[in-house]
């Protein structure tokens, strides 16, 4: 599989990446449902066989969960197939299991320590804000501090680059002065194409690597979701009752997208998750998307979007669906 520089960075990611948010099992409020660990470290040895060369994580997925799968399958594999670690801070919960966030610098400096514990590894390749804020915290307010520890963090060398999540051009802007900004992690799929309009073109203006998140909308557009298949998902999956694209009248107008989805894989003998993850990564400024799989099959169902190329006509027959799809 080719790669592509990350940004500023000296790293050369393959276009696609590993995804663990649904690793973290079902204790916590933003899983995915239960989720065995060996099928986990099942699709994680997957990955790596089949080319890709780095995995995305997170501290707060599963609450340190997703991180201590990971470490064990990366043990497993040793050192010389060890890909690229990027994980995330910021994201937090009380004593309570309620969602909280910080970036003061005694906070991260926490999560590094554990993260790296977690992980079992010396350094991370990538740390990244995992978002400027919560609601109702306003403007960011912490944002420059919790950057200006993450340059910390990368002079010690507990962290080889740095980068955020989530972030918009403002944001991007107040931290620059402090270190340059090697990454940001956006949402991007079809049907939320939203950072298309500035956050895109201002990273490519500014050599900031781009790895979007969510590129088949957290499995919507894969070809294999159905109305019967949503219903049935179990209660402690978040996307049945907080995933606005699950819930209608998004979720019919998205399954008639993914219907013309299917209608352009069936040319190719490629799947409707295939054309919406070739779809993000045919935008000159995107190095890399994050998939998730569960299980070591799922990740044989989108490698080759690595190499699956749409033509103009393609794409403006997706941006049509898309507008169709749009309520007037």
């Amino acid at each position: 599989m080719q790669t592509r520089q990350l940004g500023n960075t000296d790293l050369h990611i393959t276009p696609l990446g590993l995804g663990t948010w649904a690793l973290g099992g079902g204790g916590w409020d933003y899983a995915w449902g239960d989720q065995d660990d060996r099928e986990s470290t099942a699709a994680i040895h997957r990955a790596i066989e089949l080319g890709i060369n780095w995995v995305d994580t997170a501290a707060v997925y599963g609450v340190g969960h997703s991180e201590e799968v990971l470490a064990r399958a990366l043990k497993e594999l040793g050192p010389s197939r060890r890909p690229y670690v990027f994980t995330k801070c910021s994201l937090l919960r009380d004593a309570h299991g309620q969602p909280v966030h910080s970036l003061k610098r005694d906070s991260i400096r926490r999560e590094v320590e554990g993260s790296l514990r977690r992980l079992q590894v010396d350094a991370l390749d990538l740390y990244q804000i995992h978002r400027p804020a919560l609601p109702p915290e306003g403007p960011a307010p912490d944002i420059e501090e919790g950057w200006s520890t993450l340059r910390e963090l990368q002079k010690e060398g507990k962290v080889r680059w740095i980068g955020v999540s989530n972030f918009d051009v403002a944001q991007l802007k107040r931290i620059e002065p402090i270190a340059p900004v090697s990454s940001l992690q956006p949402p991007y799929s079809i049907v939320r194409p939203e950072i298309e309009q500035e956050i895109l073109p201002y990273c490519q203006a500014h050599n900031i690597g781009v790895i979007v998140y969510s590129p088949m909308q957290c499995g919507l557009l894969s070809g294999r979701m159905t109305r019967e298949r949503i219903a049935a998902l179990p209660v402690n999956d978040w996307r049945r009752t907080k995933a606005p694209a699950f819930q209608e009248p998004n979720l019919t107008r998205n399954l008639q997208l993914v219907d013309r989805l299917k209608d352009i894989g069936r040319r190719y003998g490629r799947s409707a998750g295939e054309v919406a993850i070739a779809w993000t990564l045919r935008h000159p400024a995107v190095t890399g998307a994050i998939v998730g799989a569960r299980r070591p099959q799922q990740v044989d169902e989108w490698i080759h979007a690595a190499e699956f190329r749409l033509t103009e006509a393609e794409i403006a027959e997706i941006r049509g669906a898309r507008v169709e799809a749009i309520p007037r």
